[in-house]
């Protein structure tokens, strides 16, 4: 992808027009500011997934820092406003994202006042995840809240274990997982699922769908990656209609236990 994600702009644009909480030093127009002069528009069909995952990952970050978690991680930003919705002393927001998607976040950023969070440009299908972070300042030592939200699901399965183990390999003790994984149903086949999927999808040419699995098989992929489930909702399927008993699985997990 050499292009801004248009899928970031759809999530954005559809989420400004929701209302949400914000901290007491947060900014709860920071939706907008960063939609400014954005001309896509986004399809209703999108919506109902939005507004539950957002609301579910909004309550989860609110918990963190109430609970006195200082780092937030957040994988696949695009235009993510949480790090200015939620902005709080002494509490830093990392952003990992496309390099293109961040160079225009990063200009956009630069014209809302306050404090951000730090943007780390990362290609999911190349880049070392660890030592991104590492290099980015982010403390393995202390607890960090990472969220993965609509992100999964347009990596390979390689590139999602290896980015859940990246994750699982800066998380210390405290820390907790958030992500939305995209499952179907068990007697489904898993290319024919994807293949539909695509065919319905005005963007699937160049951010396309490359991973939805059975609900177990998905978990396990936590499981092998280092994390230890905590909680498991089902959301509305994002996008489409869901055929195939296709949905959507909101996860909280937590760091392994090390043996």
């Amino acid at each position: 992808m050499t292009q801004v994600s248009v899928t970031g702009q759809v999530v954005a644009l559809l989420r400004a027009a929701m209302v949400r909480p914000s901290t007491p030093e947060g900014d709860a127009d920071a939706q907008r500011l960063l939609c400014a002069g954005m001309s896509i528009k986004p399809p209703e069909s999108r919506r109902p997934s939005i507004e539950a995952r957002t609301r579910f990952i909004d309550d989860r970050v609110l918990a963190a820092l109430a609970a006195g978690i200082r780092q937030v991680v957040i994988c696949g930003a695009g235009y993510d406003d949480r790090a200015l919705r939620f902005r709080t002393s002494g509490v830093r927001f990392f952003e990992l994202d496309h390099p293109a998607t961040q160079a225009d976040k990063a200009a956009r950023l630069a014209a809302i006042a306050g404090p951000g969070p730090v943007l780390v440009q990362a290609d999911f299908s190349t880049d070392d995840v660890a030592a991104a972070l590492a290099h980015a300042g982010h403390d393995p030592t202390q607890p960090t809240l990472f969220i993965c939200e609509g992100l999964l699901v347009y990596l390979t399965r390689q590139e999602c274990d290896r980015l859940l183990a990246a994750l699982a390999e800066r998380a210390a003790p405290g820390s907790e997982l958030v992500v939305t994984l995209a499952v179907h149903a068990d007697d489904q086949d898993t290319e024919l699922v994807l293949a539909t999927a695509n065919a319905a999808r005005r963007t699937a040419s160049t951010e396309p769908w490359r991973t939805i699995l059975p609900r177990e098989q998905h978990l396990a992929m936590l499981t092998r990656a280092g994390w230890q489930l905590a909680e498991c909702d089902d959301s509305p399927a994002s996008g489409i209609p869901a055929t195939s008993g296709r949905g959507s699985l909101l996860v909280v997990a937590h760091p392994a236990p090390l043996r």
